[in-house]
């Protein structure tokens, strides 16, 4: 496992996925500790800031990828770190928003049992020597998940309605998966 984290696995597209990783208690903190940061920072500005932090953590899984991809830095670590991080993000920032009244709890009970869903039906699969990448619809659920988190952050108009409607995405794109993950179990 050291070997794993070790040696030639330090590309640039993993660093920027441990960066991701970093900045996401940090999100969360920002959210849950605002009578840190309030008495120094107006109210507004402190979720400007912490949508900013948001924004570029989400941005930089768009940047590992396409990096680790361009320049041929493809690592199993990265492979299994990217999808983590991604989670950590998500529900770090929904457990935040969670914490401070701004998030639905059927919404975040119903992201995180997909993702503890589809990672498990990935894990099968790749136990099966097979594997099930990321689908259209995933990415979508993704970035519906990434914007409505940033418009709750920041008190935005139609923040619930993008919400609902990554929840969606979120449901449909789990069915995928599980329809996706039957057809492999029925071909072996």
């Amino acid at each position: 496992m050291e070997e794993l984290l070790l040696s030639n696995n330090m590309t640039i597209s993993n660093k920027i996925t441990f960066f991701r990783i970093l900045l996401a208690p940090l999100v969360f903190v920002m959210l849950v500790n605002r009578d840190i940061f309030s008495a120094n920072i107006e109210d507004n500005i402190l979720n400007y800031i912490t949508g900013l932090l948001f924004a570029i953590a989400s941005i930089s899984d768009f940047f590992d990828g396409y990096i680790a991809r361009k320049l041929n830095q493809t690592s199993l670590i990265g492979s299994i770190l990217d999808p983590i991080a991604d989670k950590i993000l998500i529900l770090s920032a929904m457990l935040g928003l969670l914490y401070l009244g701004k998030i639905d709890v059927w919404a975040v009970m119903i992201i995180l049992s997909r993702e503890f869903i589809v990672t498990g039906i990935r894990m099968a699969v790749a136990h099966q020597k097979s594997n099930v990448s990321a689908s259209l619809m995933g990415k979508i659920k993704t970035v519906l998940q990434i914007i409505a988190i940033l418009f709750l952050i920041l008190n935005w108009p139609y923040a619930q309605f993008l919400l609902w409607l990554a929840v969606f995405a979120t449901i449909y794109s789990g069915v995928e998966y599980i329809i996706i993950y039957y057809k492999i179990l029925k071909v072996k």
